[in-house]
């Protein structure tokens, strides 16, 4: 029993070590960028029509900002409409988001409740009554974003070069709050700069993160298809299985608003590890098909398995079997029990020791390389760094709740009121 023990944590630490090996490699390349061609033209050939879509409940204290933040932006305005779906509002969202200048449809409905189905409306509704507009591609955001004003410029770039999805760099509003609102941002840049940067760089496809991205109207079929609860992410693999490269550009920018309690930050993490698990259950068999028959999507593919699964699928599995060890123990002899309890501990403490190192590796590197862009000060800023890997601990117990809990698509309620000079 005791060997099974050891060799067992020992064989969860190596699994975790080998399988996501490639993203220190990834870290490795994106530190060395300046040595590497950049893959997009310093200027596009010819500016693309595109529509602005948010959806958005209640959502009148922030909507304003967005759409003015797009009304700013340095490209010909009549190549950019906006769209707003107000989806179930109890507020006069719709109401500001008129008078801020988008096109605004209301929703109603209590059975098809989610971001997926408020989008799917709304692109249905532009075929039917703007099919003639001529929009090439649309750009998905969330009504607390605040857009940099040479964003639409600088994903015409990609979709000049032929790119039919993009991701952007998501930046925040609120990086300084608090340790969950530094630890959700650390992250999302951690994910721009060190996996979807050297993806960029390397030919391999990127994954849209919720917000911030672009999606071509051909990829569409006139609505939107994907209603997970993590419909960002099931968006993503679809695209890895197809061959389709999703690309990444560093500077289109975004800024939106993270949740600022930990109860907010709760619910929203347990519907991402629920889609998670929703998107494997569906998609990991395919992934995994594509993997080991090889050719130009295998290793995005297998990326994609890596973002979904293991993870967090392999923690919760170790943590579920020294659980369940430790009862064990209980009916063995006492002297047995001793030394099961701290064969367990070690393998609890060894591991919990290096994620942490591991993490604060990936943060420390993150808030280096993107200090002048954090917007904090110096003192939270390093202050957060060492709170972050405990931001991440907390998936544990969320990814153990989200495995047997039946979780529902809810709101996050936004109240970070800035305008994008004031953000910056």
């Amino acid at each position: 029993m005791l060997q099974f023990v050891n060799d067992f944590n020992q064989g969860i630490f190596i699994l975790l070590t080998v399988i996501y090996l490639y993203q220190l490699y990834y870290l490795f390349v994106s530190l060395t960028a300046r040595r590497r061609k950049n893959p997009l033209p310093a200027k596009a050939q010819k500016n693309h029509k595109y529509a602005a879509i948010i959806a958005a409940r209640n959502e009148s204290a922030v909507i304003g900002e967005l759409i003015r933040s797009l009304r700013g932006q340095n490209y010909p305005q009549e190549l950019l409409d906006i769209f707003v779906i107000a989806d179930n509002c109890t507020d006069d969202t719709a109401a500001v988001s008129r008078q801020a200048g988008a096109i605004v449809y209301e929703r109603q409905n209590k059975s098809l409740v989610g971001k997926g189905y408020a989008l799917d409306e709304l692109f249905r509704k532009i075929h039917a009554y703007h099919h003639d507009a001529g929009y090439e591609a649309f750009f998905i955001f969330d009504a607390d974003n605040l857009v940099d004003e040479n964003f639409v410029r600088e994903m015409n770039r990609l979709y000049d070069c032929g790119y039919k999805a993009a991701t952007c760099y998501r930046n925040s509003k609120n990086y300084g709050a608090n340790w969950i609102t530094a630890g959700y941002s650390l992250w999302f840049l951690r994910e721009a700069r060190f996996l979807n940067a050297p993806r960029m760089l390397l030919g391999n496809s990127c994954a849209v993160s919720g917000t911030g991205f672009m999606v071509a109207a051909s990829l569409l079929n006139q609505g939107w298809q994907w209603h997970l609860l993590t419909e960002d992410i099931q968006f993503s693999v679809e695209c890895a299985l197809k061959g389709e490269t999703i690309g990444y550009c560093d500077t289109a920018i975004i800024y939106d608003e993270q949740p600022t309690t930990f109860g907010q930050s709760w619910h929203q993490r347990l519907r991402w590890s629920k889609g998670f698990y929703q998107v494997t259950r569906h998609y990991g068999g395919a992934l995994l098909q594509a993997v080991v028959a090889g050719g130009k999507k295998a290793f995005s593919c297998y990326d994609m398995l890596m973002t979904i699964a293991p993870a967090t699928l392999v923690t919760v599995l170790g943590i579920l079997i020294n659980a369940f060890l430790l009862i064990s123990a209980l009916i063995e002899p006492s002297f047995i029990t001793a030394r099961l309890v701290r064969a367990t501990g070690r393998a609890i403490v060894f591991a919990v020791v290096n994620i942490y190192l591991a993490l604060m590796l990936f943060g420390t590197a993150t808030l280096i390389t993107e200090w002048k862009k954090i917007r904090a000060s110096a003192f939270r800023k390093v202050v957060f760094l060492f709170t972050f890997p405990i931001f991440i601990f907390t998936y544990i117990p969320i990814s153990l709740v989200a495995l047997v809990r039946k979780v529902q698509w809810a709101p996050i309620h936004h109240t970070v009121l800035k305008s994008l000079n004031e953000v910056r």
